[in-house]
């Protein structure tokens, strides 16, 4: 399916600001790409699609996954603010026939990152956090890491996520950890 075929799809599937969010990551996902010398049409087709099913019901989603054969963890099951990612990454697979998977992994793991994290899956982490229209405090900080590292960029954004979560008394992810300790465990050596 070509690009614009996906951005149609998403147009249909999202309200306004959530569209233009979409629309902003796939943009910063092939700028990312060009910079990092990943694929480009990748880059944007997984942009364009990692919040597919961010706006459907929680039971829609709940129900993709589980038809899926999915079991949710622990944390998962009592952060619904997760489930998008898993179920879009089903979503796209069993309603668009996207087979490429690294393109699924990368809507799979746009929130919580993992362990062995490809260079596509980096690259839509990072652009979910670094597009235009993002205003959080210490947005240009990342954008600036973002060019020069990705690694230095996840770093930052995981201290950053994990103090939110703490702070909150919101569980992290394991996966979220697992990621966090190979990048730091690979970046030094």
């Amino acid at each position: 399916m070509e690009q614009r075929s996906y951005s149609e799809i998403v147009r249909d599937l999202m309200g306004d600001y959530r569209y233009e969010h979409s629309v902003n990551v796939a943009a910063e996902a092939v700028e990312l790409a060009r910079l990092y010398g990943e694929n480009e049409e990748k880059a944007y087709t997984a942009g364009i699609l990692h919040d597919i099913t961010k706006e459907f019901p929680k039971e829609e989603q709940l129900r993709i996954i589980t038809d899926f054969g999915i079991i949710l963890d622990d944390v998962q099951q009592k952060a619904p603010k997760l489930w998008h990612s898993i179920s879009g990454s089903v979503y796209i697979q069993t309603a668009l026939d996207v087979t490429d998977g690294d393109i699924v992994n990368a809507v799979r793991y746009h929130t919580t990152g993992r362990a062995n994290m490809s260079l596509l899956e980096k690259i839509i982490y990072i652009a979910d956090y670094t597009a235009q229209g993002r205003t959080y405090n210490g947005v240009e900080i990342m954008r600036e890491k973002s060019r020069s590292s990705l690694e230095d960029a996840m770093i930052f954004s995981f201290q950053f996520t994990f103090q939110k979560l703490s702070s909150e008394g919101i569980a992290i992810h394991p996966d979220e950890l697992f990621a966090y300790n190979d990048i730091v465990l690979n970046k030094r050596g």
